[in-house]
C-alpha cells in the first residue's frame, strides 16, 4: 500500500500510521508502516492512571521514536468520552503532531470504537438496526451514543460502524433501547482505531487536525426515540 495515493515508495517520505486512545486509565499506542502493514503493525497498552501527563511521550516512544514522528503521514486519536484530562492529553499531542507535519488526524469516539466488539452481544434482528451504549457517569446522569453496523461491502473495513448520535448525556426520562454498557478494551480498540486510521488514509480522505476535539458532555440533550 503506498502512502499517498498515486505515488511511488521511493517518493514516499512519510509512512508511518499513529493510533493513541487514553479514554480510560490505561493508554494505548499503535503504529504502522503502510509500506508493509501485515507485518509492520505494533500495539502497546500502559496502565498509567493519572500518571499519564507525565508518561505518555515516553510510552509513545517506546513504539515510535521521536526522530521517527517526521515520517507520520497521518494520526488517530480516541476523543472520549472518558476521563478529560487523559483524554484531551492524547488529543492535545495528535493534534500539534498533525498541525506541524501538515497531515489529516482522524479523531473517532470510544463508543464507537467499542461499539463493533459489544454489537455481538445482540440479537440478530437488533444487529440490523440502531442501538445505543451508555455509561453511567455518578452524579452527573447517563451518556450515550447511537450507532448502526455498517453493512455495505465497500465501506473498507470488517468492523465499520456509524455513528448516528455522538456520545451526549440523556434527558432523565429517555429509555435507550436496545443499549449496551460501555466496556473498556482499549488493546482491541486501539488496533480498531488504527485501522480505521489505515482504511481512510488508503481512500485519501482529508481531515482536518481542528476539526478534532475531546468530547466531553455537560449537560443533558433531550433526544428523540
Amino acid at each position: 500500500m503506498s502512502c499517498q495515493p498515486g505515488s511511488s515508495l521511493e517518493e514516499d517520505k512519510a509512512f508511518l500510521l499513529l493510533a493513541l486512545h487514553s479514554s480510560s486509565e490505561t493508554l494505548g499506542v499503535a503504529v504502522q508502516d503502510c509500506r508493509d502493514p501485515k507485518t509492520s503493525r505494533r500495539t502497546a497498552t500502559f496502565p498509567l492512571g493519572r500518571g499519564l501527563s507525565n508518561s505518555l511521550l515516553n510510552c509513545v516512544e517506546e513504539l515510535l521514536p521521536a526522530a521517527s514522528w517526521p515520517q507520520l503521514a497521518r494520526l488517530a486519536v480516541a476523543i472520549g468520552p472518558g476521563g478529560f484530562t487523559g483524554t484531551r492529553l492524547t488529543v492535545v499531542m495528535a493534534r500539534t503532531l498533525a498541525q506541524q507535519l501538515g497531515c489529516s488526524l482522524d479523531g473517532v469516539s470510544s463508543f464507537a470504537l467499542m461499539a463493533p466488539r459489544l454489537a455481538v452481544a445482540l440479537s440478530h434482528e437488533q444487529m440490523e438496526q440502531p442501538f445505543w451504549i451508555v455509561k453511567s457517569l455518578p452524579r452527573r446522569g447517563t451518556v450515550a451514543g447511537r450507532y448502526q453496523l455498517q453493512m455495505a461491502a465497500d465501506v473498507g473495513a470488517a468492523k465499520a460502524v456509524v455513528e448516528l448520535e455522538s456520545p451526549h448525556l440523556l434527558a432523565e426520562d429517555f429509555k435507550a433501547f436496545p443499549a449496551l454498557d460501555a466496556q473498556d478494551d482499549v488493546a482491541k480498540d486501539v488496533e480498531h482505531l488504527l485501522e480505521l486510521c489505515a482504511v481512510a488514509h488508503s481512500l485519501g480522505q482529508e481531515v482536518a487536525w481542528t476539526d478534532v476535539l475531546p468530547v466531553y458532555p455537560t449537560s443533558p440533550v433531550v433526544v428523540s426515540s
